[in-house]
């Protein structure tokens, strides 16, 4: 079982308490989200392989280093992890972007699946898949469960702020999987929300409330 990594960046922890401050408004919120995502994703592909290539500089010619073999795809459960999306592909450009549609029953609290759309090379590619929040788990493992149907092998889950039963779901459920998150909460409330979390993160990043 992998273990999870918790990010204690002290940029990472400052922009968290930005995304929960309530007076943070929608256009802030958005651009922080993605500035989280895009730390994160430094972090999260920090073992993709590299291969040597001869290039020539101003000055000589040289032996450089670029990336070899899996390229990346972003995976955001829609529609709160379409706001991580644009700080992934600030680093990696060229990756390409599926997305996957589960809504929670307000009543069982469990995800139910409405859409789902993966690049077609999805098998050869590493793949992080969104979510700013993590609550009960539930959807991000529904989600990966979605992604290793379509022939994904290698595949990292990030959030900025997961509950700790959130957490040990999903390790439960996919030990394989590599998770990545900036926060960790004790608790959810009746309703499964994360406290203190930072509220509805798709309301907040696109202004819907």
């Amino acid at each position: 079982m992998n273990d999870p990594i918790i990010f204690d960046h002290p940029l990472i922890q400052h922009k968290v308490t930005l995304l929960r401050d309530k007076n943070t408004g929608t256009k802030e919120f958005r651009e922080i989200v993605a500035e989280v995502a895009m730390l994160m994703c430094y972090e999260a592909t920090r073992d993709l392989p590299l291969r040597e290539v001869e290039i020539e500089t101003p000055m000589s010619p040289a032996r450089a280093k670029v990336l070899a073999g899996r390229k990346l795809a972003a995976v955001p459960i829609l529609r709160a992890g379409l706001g991580m999306v644009e700080g992934i592909l600030r680093l990696s450009p060229a990756a390409k972007v599926g997305h996957i549609g589960l809504y929670r029953d307000h009543e069982t609290h469990l995800p139910v699946e409405y859409y789902c759309k993966l690049p077609s090379d999805i098998d050869e590619r590493e793949v992080i898949v969104l979510d700013p929040m993590m609550a009960t788990g539930y959807s991000a493992a529904d989600a990966i469960s979605m992604v290793k149907r379509h022939g994904a092998l290698s595949i990292n889950f990030m959030c900025i702020i997961s509950s700790a039963e959130g957490l040990a779901h999903l390790r439960k459920t996919h030990p394989d999987v590599h998770i990545y998150c900036a926060a960790l909460d004790e608790k959810m409330d009746d309703n499964k929300y994360i406290v203190p979390g930072l509220g509805d993160a798709g309301d907040r990043i696109f202004g819907t409330k």
